[in-house]
C-alpha cells in the first residue's frame, strides 16, 4: 500500500512538472510594457509564469455563475478552482487562462477574469 501511495505521488508530481515545463516564453514579449506585471501574477496555486504561457479567452468562452468561474477549452467546459483565480486588478483588460495539460486532462493553474464587455 505504501508503494502504491508513493507511486501515485511521483506520477502526480511528474504530471505537474511536465505541464509547467511547457512554458512558451521565448522572449517575443520582452518589450511589452506589461511584461513585469504578467511575470508577477500569482494565484493560490503559485506563479502563473508570464503572458506567453497564458491564453486569451473570448467572452463567449468563459462565464461566472454563483461566484465561481468556468472556461471552455478545447470544446469542453472546465470549472476554475477558486484558488486559481487571480484577484489583482486586470491591467490587461482581457480574460486569460493558464491551463496545464496532464494525464488526467486539463487543469487551470491561473485564471484572470476580464470585463465581459
Amino acid at each position: 500500500m505504501k508503494r502504491l501511495r508513493t507511486a501515485v505521488v511521483l506520477i502526480g508530481s511528474a504530471a505537474v512538472f511536465a505541464g509547467s515545463a511547457m512554458a512558451r516564453d521565448d522572449g517575443r514579449y520582452a518589450n511589452s510594457p506589461l511584461k513585469q506585471w504578467f511575470d508577477s501574477l500569482r494565484s493560490g496555486k503559485g506563479p502563473c509564469c508570464s503572458d506567453a504561457d497564458g491564453s486569451v479567452v473570448s467572452d463567449v468562452d468563459w462565464e461566472s455563475k454563483d461566484g465561481h468561474y468556468r472556461v471552455r477549452l478545447e470544446g469542453q467546459w472546465i470549472d476554475v478552482p477558486d484558488d486559481a483565480v487571480i484577484t489583482v486588478p486586470n491591467r490587461f483588460g482581457r480574460t486569460m487562462v493558464w491551463p496545464i495539460k496532464g494525464a488526467y486532462g486539463i487543469s487551470i493553474r491561473c485564471f484572470l477574469p476580464g470585463s465581459m464587455i
